[in-house]
């Protein structure tokens, strides 16, 4: 039975959003769709498909789920997929020289769930059939899923991934209490493009500052700090005043 795209999303609800990163083949695309709506997981993002979109061999995979499908939104990099998000989640089964938290996928589902349920726009991402998530695409997560395999042969496939994250979200409990006093409780936590923006603005102020030093050193500096800013868990006011400390410093070393 084909499920129509504004009945999926009532079967679904909230849920976080699923973020395929350079998928390879179509049919896996397709079998990843089923996946989610089996768990009412609806919101697919996909970026840089190696055979472009819309993909006729995804849609034909989907069978009943083809809503998934038609309602999958596309993106040429990464970071435009997440900059409207504010907590993201990689899976990976490769240990990364990263300070990020791991955690079992249904620890990870207990998280999304809290976050969900005090309406922040969460995504959990799955890298491509090949190689998986680069290094640098985990480092824009807050915290890494790792699904306990066997060591020995620790691949899975992109749908497999996927199923057993839908299927961790789906048994979640869906009544999560906010934590007494937890600050996020009134206040909107910064989205990737806030911290991209911070990012990018202490970058070019450490630039100027000559920090990044030797250069062979440059991209394992520049993927701790962002790391270290992704981590933080900033609001929307944090990032708007480290931003106006960040500028205040720049301008003192400007006039020094």
């Amino acid at each position: 039975m084909r499920i129509s795209r504004s009945r999926a999303g009532e079967l679904a609800g909230a849920a976080p959003i699923f973020v395929l990163v350079a998928p390879q083949m179509g049919e896996n695309i397709g079998a990843a769709a089923r996946a989610m709506l089996n768990f009412g997981v609806t919101g697919m993002r996909v970026v840089a498909p190696r055979d472009g979109w819309p993909n006729p061999k995804a849609a034909a995979m989907a069978s009943g789920a083809g809503a998934v499908i038609d309602g999958a939104q596309i993106f040429e990099t990464l970071d435009a997929a997440l900059a409207d998000c504010a907590y993201v989640v990689a899976t990976t089964a490769r240990r990364r020289e990263l300070a990020l938290p791991v955690m079992a996928p249904a620890e990870a589902a207990a998280a999304l769930h809290a976050r969900v349920a005090r309406n922040e726009r969460c995504a959990v991402l799955f890298g491509g059939e090949r190689s998986g998530l680069s290094t640098d695409d985990v480092a824009r997560a807050d915290a890494i899923l790792s699904i306990p395999v066997n060591p020995a042969f620790a691949s899975i496939n992109l749908a497999q991934a996927v199923l057993v994250v839908a299927y961790e979200w789906s048994r979640a409990s869906d009544t999560v209490e906010m934590p007494a006093g937890d600050p996020l409780a009134d206040e909107q936590p910064a989205s990737r493009q806030d911290v991209a923006y911070l990012y990018e603005h202490l970058e070019a102020a450490l630039d100027r500052a000559g920090y990044f030093f030797p250069p062979e050193m440059r991209d394992t500096m520049t993927r701790n700090l962002r790391v270290a800013l992704t981590r933080a868990g900033f609001t929307e006011n944090e990032v708007r005043s480290l931003r106006g400390v960040v500028k205040a410093l720049d301008k003192k070393e400007d006039r020094a």
